[in-house]
């Protein structure tokens, strides 16, 4: 059990990513092209899906909002590590590290459940497409998405108030960029069995309830799919799943290695190239991926760049 001391900190301090100053240039135009790439893509989905009539469907109004959602996500990481890049004291006080990790839990937890929507949404359009625009109708979509983005700052709060007790008497140095559940929780003086134990409950009731509402339609997607006489169909409704299960266990995977795992004993790279891939490469995939395998994204880009050539 940790010892409590009166003394406690009013500040972290990042250790960052690199302190060698021809690695930090090279980083800081590789992170800054990819926060860059990353808010291009995903703003251009969902300006697309704004302003493009054909693309108002339930599909890309969820995909939409996950563009949306990856903005946030990346931006509440991405600038300050930049900055900290030029900076000889990375600091930041204890109340905004707390700030920073409800918004980013916030987003993680947001896009754990919003994949779960898209899921269902692929699984209605597949299994039962006569009945699709009679279930998946408009208010069933805004109530759904609004779900996704209540209970997912509900989860984040449970988990920020748990840190809100704790005490942070020394050392105050984060093994990170930013500030997230593992690094406080080694930093902490006081005794942190009650937080781990309601971050592995909270994972497991809440996480695994999204997991299983994200993988077990697609059970029965791929018995539906595999049903299909036509060759053609099969590849039609394979291709219609694929990108979504891909960011789906990209995403799932860098999560389960980072948090439902023991409380971490040591600071090593490898924890940050972990945080790395979840907070800055994956924002960055999902419109890849997504616009790559949408023919409906690929015309809408065209048009809008014909409409724009002609004005």
């Amino acid at each position: 059990m940790k010892s409590t001391n009166e003394t406690k900190v009013s500040e972290f301090v990042f250790v960052g990513l690199s302190d060698e100053p021809e690695v930090q240039i090279f980083l800081f135009l590789l992170f800054l092209f990819i926060y860059l790439a990353t808010l291009s893509g995903n703003l251009l989905i969902v300006f697309l899906t704004f302003m493009d009539h054909s693309l108002h469907t339930p599909m890309y109004l969820f995909l939409s909002n996950l563009a949306g959602l990856d903005v946030l996500y990346s931006s509440v990481t991405s600038p300050r590590m930049l900055s900290d890049f030029f900076s000889e004291s990375k600091i930041i006080s204890v109340p905004s590290c707390i700030t920073q990790f409800f918004f980013f839990f916030s987003f993680i937890c947001i896009e754990l459940y919003l994949l779960a929507v898209m899921s269902y949404d692929r699984y209605i359009a597949i299994c039962y497409p006569l009945h699709y625009i009679q279930i998946i109708h408009p208010k069933v979509c805004v109530l759904m998405v609004a779900a996704a983005w209540t209970i997912g700052f509900l989860t984040s709060l449970i988990h920020t108030l748990c840190i809100k007790i704790l005490n942070f008497c020394g050392p105050n140095v984060i093994n990170s960029f930013f500030c997230d559940l593992p690094q406080l929780f080694l930093l902490s003086c006081t005794d942190t069995f009650i937080n781990v134990l309601v971050m592995f409950l909270v994972g497991i009731i809440m996480g695994s309830g999204a997991f299983s509402m994200t993988l077990v339609p697609y059970i029965r997607i791929i018995r539906t799919i595999m049903g299909i006489n036509s060759r053609n169909g099969k590849l039609k409704a394979f291709s219609t799943c694929t990108s979504h299960l891909t960011v789906v266990f990209i995403f799932y995977g860098t999560l389960i290695s980072t948090y439902l795992r023991p409380s971490p004993t040591s600071n090593s790279s490898k924890d940050r190239m972990i945080s790395v891939m979840y907070t800055v490469v994956t924002p960055l995939i999902n419109p890849l991926i997504y616009s790559l395998r949408s023919k409906d994204l690929k015309a809408s880009l065209r048009r809008a760049l014909h409409s724009g050539g002609r004005k």
